[in-house]
């Protein structure tokens, strides 16, 4: 190595040393503080539900009904699972709405086999401009199912042509991979009863399918995944979810509702203009878009995240699938950010500017930081000017802290539902828990840099994550017994 370079980089390298060291002390810092919150406000939330309103909203004649909207490209092999569990919800009134997107598998073949659909003529306001729409089927043996089927423009633009058919003031996102416990809708919606002049959007826990037994449409026996990757990804949403959503929706900067299992008021989404048919992750741009509006029009409102209603969904199994996942969701998370960037640091608007868009900024661009850190360790080494202290600080703060935080999110899932009850279960999560930090997390980073690359494309395509089907497990179950 050239002389002059060498001594470059040996100036260069202290400096690069605390940028990352502060990188990881405010984000760490930040996550510690989500997981404090989040613990106060789970043990509150359990306490509210021996006394609160969920007992009487299956019974209540002021429950709002809700519109349950099912996205639908190339889903034949979840699908009926995913309608049965929806039309069998505890739910006083409830309607579902499959929009099947141009699906080449027969997935509105299945459909039409399992629930007698018959095509009729609907009239179809479009409040919301869509693309075109083909045909409308409902079932005489199940009136509250209508499907409908439309051109493939996309999944935004299939929830937008749902919002213009739903009868109903509020409306349920729920992906076509997923399964909803029999009480969710009810869960969901208790923050909407207790405060309907105010809450506009509510979001519930997204959880790990693979290794679960469904049949009938109801996940009939939780099991942990049998394969390394999906365990990972069990721990991984119980920490983004339980400490980071419950965190954030206490502090009032709740950003993001995942599209799987979210609830929101249909007239303001139709005020807003729906779904953003441009972006990669509608789902987060439309919370940041209501966010934006209603803080600019001095509304009075909420955003809220429930940790006990619960939507079981499968998750990818490779790593090809699951790269494609993340980098979709990191370059939605950019669109989201960088669209509404005016929002940032703005003191007007409250909390959302001054804390959640600013740290999902850092969030953003926090895999470069990461990235850069194994790099500058690396070049330190070769250098030999790797200092031990700082190689310390830096294990503790990335690694360290890193499982620390995913074992809180484990034993929190105790505080909840604690939908895994053998104990051996509970220690395997512990131990994946630290697993996660060691190999999983460095993916992570990679993939997440690879979305911020797809952020910089002109023309940014959905990645289609394929899967096997959520009544795998229930018919590998159904040969062994």
């Amino acid at each position: 190595m050239p002389h002059a370079l060498h001594e470059a980089l040996v100036a260069v390298v202290p400096w690069a040393n605390l940028f990352i060291l502060g990188y990881y002390v405010l984000v760490n810092g930040v996550y510690f503080a989500l997981l404090l919150v989040a613990s106060v406000a789970t043990e509150r939330h359990r306490k509210g539900l021996r006394y609160g309103l969920f007992s009487t909203l299956a019974d209540s004649p002021t429950t709002p009904p809700v519109s349950v909207i099912v996205p639908a490209y190339n889903e034949a092999t979840n699908i009926v699972e995913t309608v049965r569990s929806l039309l069998a919800l505890n739910y006083p009134s409830h309607e579902v709405i499959v929009v099947d997107d141009g699906s080449t598998d027969g997935t509105l073949d299945r459909l039409i086999a399992d629930f007698a659909l018959v095509e009729v003529d609907l009239i179809y306001r479009a409040h919301i401009p869509t693309g075109p729409v083909e045909r409308f089927l409902v079932s005489p043996k199940f009136p509250g199912l209508t499907v409908v089927r439309k051109a493939n423009t996309g999944k935004a633009d299939s929830l937008n042509v749902g919002i213009n058919l739903a009868r109903s003031p509020y409306f349920c996102s729920v992906d076509a991979d997923s399964i909803l416990e029999r009480n969710a809708l009810l869960r969901l919606m208790g923050p909407i009863v207790a405060a309907p002049d105010r809450v506009v959007a509510t979001g519930g826990i997204v959880r790990i399918a693979n290794g679960c037994v469904v049949e009938g449409g109801e996940v009939t026996e939780v099991r942990l995944p049998k394969d390394f990757l999906s365990r990972l990804q069990v721990v991984e949403y119980l920490r983004c979810f339980l400490f980071g959503r419950t965190g954030w929706s206490s502090l009032g900067s709740l950003l993001i509702l995942s599209g799987t299992f979210s609830l929101f008021h249909r007239q303001a989404v139709v005020e807003a203009g729906g779904y953003d048919r441009r972006t990669v992750s509608e789902d987060m741009e439309l919370v940041v878009r209501l966010h934006n509006r209603l803080k600019e029009r001095g509304a009075p409102y909420r955003i809220t995240f429930v940790a006990d209603p619960i939507c079981w969904t499968e998750a990818p199994a490779t790593l090809r699938q699951l790269g494609r996942q993340r980098r979709r969701w990191h370059c939605g998370l950019g669109e989201s950010v960088l669209s509404h960037w005016r929002m940032i640091a703005n003191p007007r608007y409250g909390e959302v500017g001054l804390l959640g868009m600013p740290f999902q900024l850092v969030e953003l661009f926090g895999p470069l930081v990461e990235l850069g850190g194994y790099l500058v360790v690396a070049v330190s080494a070769l250098l030999g000017v790797l200092s031990t202290r700082f190689l310390v600080l830096y294990i503790v703060l990335s690694l360290l802290m890193g499982v620390f935080l995913s074992l809180g999110a484990v034993l929190l899932e105790e505080l909840t539902e604690r939908r895994y009850p053998r104990w051996g279960d509970l220690v395997r999560l512990l131990l994946f828990a630290v697993a996660e930090n060691f190999g999983y997390r460095q993916l992570n980073v990679l993939w997440r840099v690879g979305g911020l690359f797809q952020l910089l494309k002109a023309h940014r395509r959905w990645e289609v994550v394929e899967k096997e089907g959520l009544s795998a497990p229930a018919a590998a179950a159904g040969a062994r017994r």
